[in-house]
């Protein structure tokens, strides 16, 4: 995750997961397994999934930055769900300034997977085949575990929302916007002006 910050606000770009990698032990409505989520499946759900928000550690009660008015974009590409977002919240750029801020998370819900049993002593295997993108949340009180993930299931409007979290590393930097420089022409030429008649007399 890299972050800036700008003269506009707080700049935050990252992966949120990476497609393909096994996270490690989650709670799911299928129990205890560790899971995949497959290639596409985010591409499949960005447009399908309306508005998705940005809020700091799954509260749903203060959204940040929104897929409808472009101050959170979203793309799966070839290594997993990558979000560059714009957070103004001054509250949020002071926890990323004391470097707070410990990872991306995403919430996802109409889940369809299919579950794949292994070796003896081996957790199941569950291939996240598609879904519906709730939201996508920095982490800053909770601890990121899908270097993959951990998961929290919570009910919104009875619908039952997966949660996971991405371990990365953070990096931060403040961006002075440079300043125009003044045209001083008028100036240079008036000063050349006086250096010719102090000249001439």
């Amino acid at each position: 995750m890299k972050i800036e910050e700008r003269a506009d606000g707080l700049h935050i770009d990252g992966y949120v997961n990476v497609t393909g990698k096994i996270s490690r032990p989650v709670v799911t409505p299928r129990g205890m397994c560790v899971e995949t989520i497959e290639e596409r499946a985010f591409s499949e759900a960005i447009p399908k999934s309306g508005d998705i928000s940005v809020t700091v550690d799954h509260d749903s009660t203060h959204v940040y930055a929104h897929t409808e008015d472009g101050t959170l974009q979203l793309e799966e590409d070839a290594i997993g769900l990558r979000a560059s977002v714009l957070i103004k919240d001054k509250d949020v750029i002071e926890a990323a300034r004391k470097g707070k801020i410990k990872g991306w998370s995403f919430g996802m819900y109409n889940v369809v997977d299919e579950m794949e049993q292994r070796a003896e002593g081996e957790l199941p295997l569950r291939h996240v085949k598609s879904l519906l993108l709730d939201h996508v949340t920095l982490v800053i009180n909770k601890q990121p575990c899908y270097a993959a993930t951990s998961v929290e299931c919570r009910a919104d409007n009875e619908v039952s929302i997966e949660c996971r979290t991405l371990d990365t590393g953070v990096e931060f930097e403040t961006r002075e916007e440079e300043k125009p420089k003044p045209d001083l022409t008028e100036y240079e030429n008036r000063i050349k002006s006086l250096e010719r008649k102090d000249v001439k007399s």
